[in-house]
């Protein structure tokens, strides 16, 4: 398959997990890649993958900064001329725990950290989007919209199918659509790098962590987590020209869980 041949398009989160997955099946499809993380385990994803004789670049950026997410769409469209797909990948909750237990500064930083990377990416690429007459946004949200034990995460992935609907609304007349995915729970390699979860220090907290992947569980009909693959699949497909008439819309990938 072919479906992204010569395309331009950006990948955020792209080290490792799911975004990972994204790159290795894009670049299979012909996309010409821009692939953007925090660490600098992204240029071993790029290294990788021209080897395989993909055409990619490593980004490494702070994209929880307005500065990181305009300073990323700019080196993209100097390196490749322009820019026909963004996948906005960055999120994961930190803490799991009841709302009640949050402090100031952790439901700062779960907002911070999978919210604004995907808004701060929607305004930088729009203008070479809109300059174009055509592209597309594809967030990724979560199912854990309805969820325990980490309410702002949350609130943050509300906030992105808000997003996701609203600005494709705006910008439709602008040739561009703009989707979103909720994936449910995920089977993944061990993070190389944690999201900075601390380690349960007692009972207590053991607990609270267990109750959330309890209810994940419980709460999709095939009682199972998904796999990378059927995590991506998706997210290729709303990227591609046969999602050519959907805009606008969050798809629930969760086995049923529909956030």
């Amino acid at each position: 398959m072919t479906r992204f041949a010569d395309q331009v398009m950006v990948i955020t989160g792209a080290a490792q997990g799911i975004g990972r997955r994204v790159a290795e099946r894009a670049a299979a499809e012909g996309a010409r890649l821009a692939l953007v993380d925090r660490a600098d385990l992204v240029h071993d994803v790029v290294a990788s993958l021209c080897e395989q004789g993909a055409e990619a670049i490593a980004l490494q950026a702070d994209l929880e900064t307005w500065v990181g997410a305009e300073d990323v769409m700019a080196r993209t469209v100097a390196h490749y001329g322009r820019l026909d797909i963004l996948i906005n990948n960055v999120g994961g909750a930190i803490h799991f725990k009841p709302f009640t237990e949050f402090g100031e500064a952790e439901i700062a930083a779960e907002i911070t950290r999978s919210l604004m990377p995907t808004l701060w990416c929607c305004h930088a690429a729009l203008p070479t989007l809109v300059a174009q007459g055509s592209g597309v946004i594809v967030n990724v949200s979560s199912a854990a919209t309805r969820g325990i034990h980490r309410i702002p995460y949350s609130a943050a992935k509300g906030g992105i199918n808000a997003l996701t609907a609203s600005l494709a609304f705006e910008v439709a007349d602008h040739g561009i659509r703009v989707v979103a995915t909720a994936p449910g729970g995920t089977e993944a390699p061990p993070r190389r790098i944690s999201r900075g979860t601390p380690e349960p220090r007692n009972a207590t907290e053991e607990a609270w962590f267990q109750a959330h992947i309890d209810q994940t569980k419980a709460s999709c009909l095939m009682g199972r987590y998904g796999s990378l693959d059927e995590m991506v699949a998706p997210i290729l497909f709303l990227a591609s020209d046969e999602a050519s008439y959907i805009t606008g819309s969050v798809l629930p990938v969760a086995g049923g869980d529909l956030g």
